[in-house]
């Protein structure tokens, strides 16, 4: 995961309501649990299935190391700590860290778990900015598709209890830009306009098709996923995880999302004409 997104609220464009093609309408803002039986039955057997195979993954590892490497950062003191542990490691047994790594983060990115950016600074940290951005972006874009399919199981529900008011303004500006959806979801991907973890969750909820969310997440974190990389080079020097985006890098990606959604701009205003 690249860019940590707060997002901002924006008011309601317009109801979901019908548009869901379901006959079962969500109670937006509830306090009630929002999963059925089935549902968190479905949730807590891919969770134990993760479990399992990160389980499996780590009894290959030698037994002494478990101490050292065996601990999820949750800041940059610990994660500074965890690279010169695991920095030899990663070298001598890199086909079990790779596995390992990829797992953790797939699982974390599935369940919308806090932390991946710690282990995309990891990435630029052990294996520089070219190895360490394929892997980052393989593993982000695997865990997105992986929350994505999870989603068309228990999101609905869940998506509707968490951002009532993000996802009826989702579903009407995904519904105005049908035509050029690929443009707006890279948009969305490469600047902080929405929480990436909503993106994952709402987009087969408004029907996003899985090719364009699959592309537009592959190429669309690659700027922030750069960002975040190459700040791991210098993880000595890095005071806080907001220093990785200040106000000059935000403007950045902002630009480039409104280059890759300006043909759909153009589009619309010559429509309008």
């Amino acid at each position: 995961m690249a860019l940590p997104r707060g997002g901002w609220d924006e008011e309601s464009a317009a109801p979901i309501g019908d548009d869901f093609p379901t006959s079962k309408k969500p109670r937006f803002g509830s306090s009630r649990f929002p999963l059925s039986r089935w549902e968190l039955a479905a949730a807590i057997a891919v969770f134990f299935t993760f479990i399992i195979g990160i389980f499996s993954i780590l009894v290959t590892m030698p037994r002494e190391e478990y101490d050292k490497i065996l601990r999820l950062p949750r800041n940059l003191s610990d994660l500074r700590v965890l690279k010169d542990n695991i920095a030899v490691y990663a070298r001598d047994h890199q086909a079990q860290f790779m596995l390992g790594y990829c797992s953790i983060y797939i699982f974390m990115q599935t369940f919308m778990i806090p932390g991946t950016i710690f282990f995309s600074l990891l990435a630029g940290a052990l294996f520089g900015i070219g190895k360490g951005l394929m892997l980052v972006l393989f593993t982000a874009t695997a865990g997105a598709s992986s929350c994505y399919f999870l989603s068309k199981i228990i999101g609905r529900p869940l998506a509707s209890w968490l951002w009532p008011e993000k996802l009826r303004f989702f579903q009407a500006e995904i519904s105005k830009r049908k035509e050029k959806l690929l443009n707006y979801m890279l948009f969305l991907r490469i600047t902080p306009t929405l929480p990436n973890t909503f993106i994952n969750l709402a987009s087969p909820i408004v029907d996003i098709p899985f090719h364009v969310f699959f592309f537009a997440t592959l190429f669309g974190l690659i700027p922030s996923s750069f960002i975040t990389v190459r700040a791991g080079l210098a993880l000595g020097d890095l005071k806080s995880v907001r220093d990785l985006y200040d106000f000059k890098t935000l403007v950045v990606l902002f630009l480039i999302g409104s280059v890759v959604i300006l043909p759909s701009i153009l589009k619309r205003k010559h429509t309008y004409e």
